[in-house]
């Protein structure tokens, strides 16, 4: 895990500049810097290096490659480095190699088998760029499904890159303007959908893409390495052929090699534990491979409404790992919310980021990579949202459109978000437009709907649809980003099993019914990562409702420290000055939170909003 930048420029002071962005990104790598700089050019690359694999100063980077011509700066890890390095000694396209990192690996394959290729067969999260010296060529790339953030665009005219947006804010004469359209994404969705982001012609790359730049690195032409939706069509139509069972000891196969690649590092390793489904399938699976306990970490809560820690125990005494567990005050949680804006350096309001960041916190006090069970509400269906709105879906078709029409018109304009969202529903013309409306919130802060287009069609089922949409945006967007940034902030390397290529092609590919399905009355939601699960846990102790990993942010605006502080800032509102938002907005939704407690999540994303602002735009 490390950060990288990058600029192309002969207007600048080269070495200075780099030093500055590789100093804002520290925290991202705190263990060694760098910089590669060509003066025919002016491509200048830097690099921060959280220490992972190989030690030594032979994974130092930017590095440059065997043959000389390519030089590379990478953020990520490469968990297939040992069967990609085998392949290319046998086929003798390298004598040998100085030192045992992936990013020497990786770059010996990229310049062997060319970009697309190379990427095609590695299997692990990054962002890279890599810098041709002989076509004087910037390619940058991002891994599948975006565990790894990039950016890029233009500073007054010269080619910029950077893993966090705060990065590129050292560049001289910053002065970007804020997109408009990007704020109206961010107040409906509580982040800004890829490839946008806050500011107009600052970009983030798309997962599983490779942007190619030409010298003097003006336009980009993109080429897809890897397209999720491409991959999730082929699964559906080339369905898994065997039984439940046999499906359950695939996924138990396949799952447990891609954990076992993931284990490897040369730095302490753990898992965070919150005693939920997924992260125990992944703790459990690492549990059984590991020739020790597994050291694994949870936070707890003062209130039970929100604590799962009892039950993290319960399933770390049965597997017999190496617990820690911290119990959180309110007060500790609320101390996270001032931070924020220095965490996310872009506009970002799942406020489940806060205990993410302190479990990251308490997993760095004694590890420096932590495996997570992130994706597995959207790879099998844990969402009850997918079979609720498959439901209504269902109820709505019937209903003729006139009098759908009629109906919606009467909660168009309504400021209760409830209203506003049965309104959009009635109006949706097919599932995708549906998922939108009921998921998001939206009264009368931005556009009344926004279009979406099926990205199945009629290949999969309605609940197939909807994962793949969430595996696409509201996945790579929020919960990678919030578990990404979370961890960087306290230099900690967080991985995600359930991102592997090989289970991403068995997920795509089972039977709904596989993933969601009733039973006795009962909606069975991820089935076939329970039965994984039982293999290793009792049903018994895993047989109890789901809390979430939340705050209790409806308590917190209503009243006490946080709502002072919200208020008080929204009641001198820089967004309201600048003209950004809506000074009557802004006031009716206090005023309709206050009187009739809705639109909360909406609240928080415009007060997270004006502490962004405040920070970095005054």
């Amino acid at each position: 895990m490390c950060g990288i930048a990058g600029f192309c420029s002969k207007k600048v002071n080269s070495n200075q500049v780099i030093c500055n962005m590789n100093d804002r990104m520290r925290h991202r790598g705190p263990d060694a810097g760098s910089s590669f700089f060509d003066e025919n050019t002016g491509v200048t690359f830097g690099h921060r290096r959280l220490s992972i694999l190989d030690l030594t100063s032979s994974g130092l980077q930017p590095m440059t490659s065997h043959c000389g011509r390519f030089v590379i700066v990478y953020n990520g890890e490469i968990y297939n480095s040992g069967y990609i390095k085998q392949k290319l000694l046998e086929e003798k396209l390298v004598d040998g190699f100085k030192g045992t990192s992936d990013t020497e690996i990786l770059l010996e394959a990229i310049a062997s088998y060319g970009m697309k290729e190379a990427l095609k067969m590695a299997k692990g999260m990054f962002a890279l760029a890599i810098y041709d010296k002989q076509d004087k060529t910037i390619s940058i790339s991002r891994d599948r499904v975006g565990e790894k953030p990039l950016y890029y665009g233009h500073l007054n005219g010269d080619f910029a890159f950077a893993s966090d947006i705060d990065v590129l804010r050292a560049y001289p004469d910053w002065n970007p303007e804020i997109d408009t359209l990007a704020l109206e994404r961010y107040l409906r969705y509580s982040y800004i959908p890829t490839p946008m982001s806050i500011y107009k012609g600052i970009y983030k790359l798309k997962p599983g893409t490779i942007m190619h730049f030409s010298y003097p690195y003006l336009e980009g032409i993109e080429e897809v390495y890897y397209d999720v939706a491409s991959e999730y069509i082929v699964g559906i139509k080339n369905p898994f052929k065997g039984s439940f069972k046999e499906a359950t000891e695939e996924l138990n196969r396949v799952l447990g090699e891609a954990i076992k690649s993931q284990r490897i590092a040369d730095v302490p390793l753990g898992a965070f534990l919150s005693g939920g489904i997924d992260s125990s399938v992944i703790v459990a699976l690492m549990q059984s491979v590991n020739g020790t306990p597994v050291k694994t970490f949870t936070i707890g809560f003062e209130d039970d409404n929100y604590d799962e820690s009892k039950a993290a125990q319960d399933i770390a005494n049965h597997l017999g790992t190496e617990h820690t567990c911290l119990k959180i005050t309110e007060n500790e949680l609320k101390r996270v919310v001032p931070k924020i804006a220095d965490i996310f350096t872009e506009p970002m309001a799942d406020s489940s980021q806060i205990p993410t960041y302190l479990v990251s916190k308490l997993a760095k006090s004694k590890v420096t990579v932590s495996l997570s069970g992130d994706a597995g509400d959207e790879l099998f269906g844990g969402y009850n949202t997918y079979w609720k709105i498959a439901e209504l879906y269902n109820k709505i078709q019937p209903i003729p459109n006139a009098l759908k029409r009629f109906a919606a018109n009467m909660g168009k304009n309504s400021r209760d978000n409830t209203f506003y969202r049965i309104s959009n529903s009635l109006l949706s013309k097919d599932i995708a437009n549906l998922h939108e409306a009921v998921c998001y919130d939206t009264s009368r802060m931005v556009p009344s709907h926004i279009e979406q287009k099926l990205l199945i069609g009629n290949s999969g089922s309605i609940m197939d649809e909807m994962m793949l949409r969430d595996l696409m945006s509201y996945h790579p967007d929020d919960i990678l980003v919030k578990v990404d940034r979370a961890g960087m902030a306290v230099s900690l390397e967080n991985r995600v099993p359930m991102l592997d290529k090989d289970v991403l092609k068995l997920a795509f590919s089972l039977p709904i019914e596989f993933k969601v399905t009733y039973m006795n009355g009962k909606v069975i939601s991820k089935r076939i990562l329970k039965e994984v699960l039982y293999k290793y846990v009792p049903k018994e102790i895993m047989d109890r409702p789901k809390k979430g990993f939340s705050v209790p942010l409806q308590k917190w605006l209503s009243s006490g420290e946080i709502h002072d502080m919200a208020w008080d800032i929204l009641a001198d509102s820089r967004l309201v000055r600048d003209g950004l938002i809506s000074g009557e907005m802004v006031k009716g939704l206090q005023n309709t939170f206050m009187s009739k407690g809705i639109n909360k999540n909406l609240l928080w994303n415009v007060i997270v909003l004006e502490q962004w602002y405040r920070k970095y735009h005054g």
